[in-house]
């Protein structure tokens, strides 16, 4: 039998210094959450799943997972109702404005959340008293619209258009060959969307952090808040949680889905 031989090679010395450069904080979050001291710290005082438990006993982390939940779920969800039929218009037609309103349906990531979140503030909820909720609601859907476009698009591409041509000539009519041929082929890749959009925009924090106000806080900026006045090991806690939740979610993805085809 052939044995496999490790050389570390300049190339593959760098190659490690770099993973461990990225994971490296992970690991030390997730060790930090099964501390048994009192205060959050590396390395840990002991190994205990306390913290872990309390997670759940905290009433405003349970409050903020619920509004991350609805906004992520409701953004996302309303995202792929307006980007599955740009994407179809700006795949299947030439329109005079196309490159237009693709410039504009990617701005959201070309510019910084940050800004997105200032803008909002600045120019909806201060001078027309916008609701908090309704502004997060619009932020979280616009920032995900991106995401959907590319990768329906992605999908719309890969799909033979012929395919649609030919139930046209059969007998069926435009919006039943969308219905009946071109969605039923894309499900992938909208599910994949959805799955990419709810990620992202769960975990969004620039611009969750100027809409925020009084009794609407999405997690991650509650979990900034918690952090300024406890600093116990939940924080680490909850953060490994939610990060393997994110990774249980893309493996899932690609798993039944084949999530890297459509992105």
């Amino acid at each position: 039998m052939r044995q496999l031989r490790f050389s570390l090679t300049p190339s593959n010395l760098i190659l490690w210094l770099v993973i461990a450069f990225l994971i490296g904080p992970f690991l030390i979050i997730v060790a930090a959450s099964f501390s048994a001291g009192d205060t959050l710290a590396f390395p840990p005082q002991g190994l205990s799943l306390k913290w872990i438990f309390k997670v759940f006993t905290v009433e405003s982390f349970r409050q903020s997972f619920v509004t991350s939940m609805i906004l992520a779920i409701g953004g996302t969800l309303v995202a792929l109702l307006l980007g599955v039929p740009a994407s179809y218009a700006m795949s299947r037609y030439r329109l005079p404005f196309s490159e237009t309103v693709r410039t504009i349906v990617s701005a959201p990531v070309i510019v910084p959340g940050i800004i997105v979140g200032l803008a909002l503030l600045r120019y909806f909820v201060v001078p027309i008293g916008m609701p908090i909720t309704l502004a997060l609601f619009l932020a979280h859907t616009a920032l995900v619209l991106p995401y959907a476009v590319r990768v329906v698009s992605a999908s719309l591409g890969n799909l033979r258009s012929d395919m649609e041509e030919a139930a046209v000539l059969l007998g069926c009519s435009r919006i039943g060959a969308f219905f009946r041929v071109v969605l039923p082929n894309i499900r992938g890749g909208i599910l994949s969307a959805f799955i990419l959009g709810f990620v992202t925009s769960f975990n969004q924090v620039p611009v969750s952090l100027f809409l925020s106000g009084p009794g609407v806080r999405t997690l991650p900026i509650d979990m900034l808040g918690y952090m300024e006045i406890v600093f116990d090991p939940s924080i680490a806690a909850l953060s490994s949680l939610l990060a393997f939740l994110s990774m249980g979610i893309v493996l899932l993805a690609e798993r039944f889905l084949g999530f890297s085809r459509y992105v």
